[in-house]
């Protein structure tokens, strides 16, 4: 169309001259540094083979849910499927959602109430970020992992509560945070957050999408890794990143369960998963729980790259974090392009993270560590990235 509009162009323009313009580029044969596939799974015929099998098995010829899951979709392998997710994270229910950015737009914009007060890590997720602004109730960040910061704001909204004696609807108080995040691949000190929540008798909300398959003697979180999971209201899952497959859950309470189910829109309003989508998931958790050489294999790899790091004397470069995304700080959209298309042309796949996406100054090479990466590789493509820095 020719009368697209003039704001919505300069807008586009806005961002190519910032060199900040995205652009969907085809999948490469590059060595993988960039995707979220941490174990390999996304691509493992054992997973593919045996989610066929059961669904042959349980006699399930179906390609498509048909419906929302409260009216033709909830499908028989849900069930199985929640129930194995739930006693593999030691919770006492898990919900299935469409995509972790539906599970928490759907936990954000339903559960807090009008009177009640959400704390967010200023680095969350934009898909915590859009929930709350969805919600009616009142949100404040805190500091990046900052739990002085954190703990000062409680005590302001706890004394202003007090002295509004003439609400007489309770205030809660939501703390959420992501147990390892996405972009500098770091984490906020789980314990001492766990404590200061109950002190204060907050909630904690936790984003596992990055932890899980990643932390734990099975892949189940750090969360679980700290024994901490009696001690959060609620842990968002996603199964689009170690799980290799798609969709997400909310885990918690029986009552919590039954409140998504009634009141999250996101859940409501939408055509529920294929079962052969659940069934790989559920799949994909028995290969987590009996198969656990590539896990050990990914934990090797992330502590040989934080070695190399230092060996490198690239350690001042990257952002601190014992997980499986690794950071480089490269401040300038046009200098971490550059060295991100340097990278590709020997053949590593490694991304470029832009401002918006990141505060500006902040722009990285984004490195995701894997199980199926070798030795070599991780060594070859550092030293690589040492010519470009120094």
């Amino acid at each position: 169309m020719s009368n697209f509009p003039k704001q919505l162009l300069e807008k586009l323009n806005q961002r190519d001259q910032n060199q900040s313009l995205r652009k969907l580029t085809p999948q490469n044969n590059l060595i993988d540094f960039s995707s979220n596939d941490y174990l390999g799974y996304s691509s493992s015929e054992t997973i593919f083979n045996k989610t066929h099998q059961y669904l042959l098995d349980n006699t399930i010829k179906q390609n498509g849910a048909t419906g929302s899951r409260l009216l033709s979709g909830n499908h028989k392998v849900y069930q199985e499927t929640e129930e194995y997710i739930a006693s593999f994270h030691q919770s006492e229910t898990a919900l299935i959602f469409n995509s972790g950015y539906d599970a928490n737009i759907g936990f954000f914009s339903s559960v807090p109430q009008r009177n009640d007060i959400i704390l967010y890590d200023e680095l969350c997720h934009a898909s915590i970020r859009d929930g709350i602004t969805m919600s009616n109730a009142k949100s404040f960040k805190f500091h990046h992992n900052d739990l002085k910061h954190l703990e000062s704001i409680i005590q302001k909204h706890i004394i202003n509560q007090q002295l509004t004696t003439h609400n007489s609807q309770p205030t809660t108080i939501f703390i959420t945070t992501e147990s390892v995040f996405s972009m500098d691949g770091d984490s906020p000190d789980l314990e001492n957050l766990a404590k200061l929540s109950a002190k204060y008798n907050c909630l904690l909300v936790i984003d596992e999408a990055h932890a899980v398959g990643v932390f734990g003697e099975r892949g189940e979180g750090l969360i679980q890794e700290l024994n901490l999971q009696n001690q959060v209201f609620a842990r968002i899952i996603t199964f689009g990143k170690a799980l290799g497959c798609h969709g997400a859950a909310i885990l918690g309470s029986e009552e919590l369960k039954n409140y998504l189910v009634n009141f999250a829109r996101s859940f409501i309003y939408t055509t529920g998963l294929s079962p052969h989508s659940v069934a790989t998931i559920l799949i994909a958790y028995q290969e987590l729980e009996n198969q656990k050489s590539a896990i050990q294999k990914l934990k090797t790899n992330i502590q040989f790259f934080n070695q190399q790091k230092t060996l490198l004397s690239l350690k001042q470069v990257f952002v601190r974090n014992k997980s499986a995304i690794q950071s480089a700080i490269i401040p300038g959209n046009e200098k971490v392009k550059l060295i991100a298309s340097q990278l590709q042309q020997n053949g590593f796949d490694v991304k470029a993270i832009l401002s918006p996406t990141v505060p500006e100054g902040q722009e990285r090479l984004r490195f995701c560590l894997h199980s199926y990466n070798s030795e070599k590789e991780i060594t070859d493509v550092l030293c690589l990235l040492s010519t470009f820095v120094f």
